[in-house]
């Protein structure tokens, strides 16, 4: 199982390490509320971007934010456990910042990894990936899978 790391200190004493020992590292972000098979695709098409994977979720607050306030469905720490049980996550960090700007600025990976709906255009962070020399990287599917669209389906049933 992946390490949970919630000091910065720790991640920053890991991430170090990684770097010193030549490891490619990867980072992507993302609320992973429920988990779905685009969730696994991606994650799994990331990792295999590098050699380790630092997964950054969004605390339950930058969710209802940006969702609702009624997400998310599960609080933080089920959702970093359930997103660290996957094979090819080597750390998982929250943050809570609308945007992962100051993560990216504290870890700056070598890739970062997005799906195909992102891109520089439209990704928030693409200023920050451009100015550390981030290698951006489309990853999964296209988008038939969201966490938004299952909700609203199950309300749609009464569930």
């Amino acid at each position: 199982m992946a390490r949970i790391i919630i000091d910065r200190q720790e991640l920053r004493r890991e991430v170090d390490d990684l770097r010193a020992a030549g490891k490619k590292i990867v980072f992507t972000n993302g609320a992973f509320d429920i988990i779905h098979v685009g969730h696994v695709r991606y994650l799994y098409g990331a990792a295999a971007e590098g050699d380790v994977l630092v997964v950054g979720v969004n605390s339950d607050e930058s969710i209802k934010r940006y969702k609702s306030e009624d997400r998310p469905l599960q609080p933080l720490e089920a959702r970093m456990e359930i997103v660290a049980a996957f094979q090819p996550v080597g750390i998982v960090t929250p943050f809570g910042e609308p945007t992962c700007d100051a993560l990216l600025e504290f870890i700056r990976p070598d890739v970062m990894c997005k799906g195909p709906e992102y891109g520089p255009h439209n990704l928030p962070e693409y200023p920050t990936v451009q100015r550390l020399g981030i290698r951006l990287a489309t990853v999964g599917g296209p988008k038939e899978n969201s966490s938004t669209e299952l909700i609203r389906k199950l309300q749609e049933h009464g569930l």
